[in-house]
């Protein structure tokens, strides 16, 4: 089953190709290991990845990684038949994490940051197995902005997320592309398309990460006054003006 091609496809297409080439994500002869959960960011991201490789000007490759995490109810299999379906490379690595979590997370730790961090050392690993040197995210626009927020609100720091990064093993980058596409397009346009997703069925399905959660219905309110207050927000990212900040460590030395 071939995408809906319309103007929201055309939109995320352009912000996803925009992306790369102000980030400079995907360059010759890259093994892209694309983390596929089964989520419609992760479906969105792997499709507009596919589509952009077919008029790359230059050459890379691209491979699925589904991590199974072990939690009872995590539909594996749907995620493998539609990837397949659509003639993709899957790679299913079975983590068994579920228990690790449930035994080493701290009172107070936020339950989906714990799982992601377990999550991202599976793909380390396994992109490592499978010599890719780059590992795709599905974090869109609200993602970013929301991790600003919470690291101002809860953490006392001025960090987000970059669309590009050495990974924590030092021997990958980790990249973002969706990184100008909003959550609510990539919803749109998972329905449009009929993305198999399915839950990621963990014990806190629904309602963890409740901090989050007040990000994004913060985000909404504010967004009913100032229709361009994720563009501003996700605009100062990338407009860091350290003169008018109060680390000490940039004006020492």
């Amino acid at each position: 089953m071939a995408l809906t091609v319309n103007r929201l496809f055309n939109k995320i297409k352009r912000l996803t190709g925009k992306a790369i080439g102000d980030f400079n994500l995907i360059e010759e002869g890259d093994h892209i290991a694309v983390a596929v959960s089964g989520g419609k960011d992760s479906y969105a991201l792997l499709h507009m990845l596919e589509v952009l490789w077919q008029r790359a000007p230059v050459s890379f490759r691209l491979t699925a990684v589904t991590v199974d995490p072990g939690y009872p109810g995590y539909r594996t299999d749907i995620v493998e038949e539609y990837l397949r379906s659509h003639g993709f490379t899957l790679n299913l690595v079975t983590a068994g994490y579920s228990r690790i979590v449930e035994e080493k997370i701290n009172p107070g730790t936020s339950y989906c940051a714990f799982c992601a961090r377990l999550r991202r050392g599976v793909l380390y690993t396994e992109a490592e197995k499978m010599g890719c040197n780059k590992i795709a995210l599905g974090h869109h626009l609200d993602d970013f902005i929301e991790t600003l927020l919470l690291n101002q609100f809860f953490a006392g720091k001025l960090a987000a997320m970059s669309p590009c990064m050495q990974a924590d093993n030092k021997l990958h980058t980790v990249i973002r592309p969706l990184v100008y596409v909003p959550e609510d397009d990539i919803r749109r346009f998972s329905k449009q398309n009929n993305f198999p997703v399915i839950s990621c069925a963990c014990p806190v399905c629904g309602s963890g990460d409740l901090q989050r959660q007040r990000m994004k219905k913060l985000l909404t309110t504010l967004e009913k006054e100032n229709p361009k207050i994720k563009a501003s927000l996700l605009h100062a990212l990338g407009n860091v003006q350290p003169r008018y900040l109060m680390d000490t460590t940039l004006t020492k030395g």
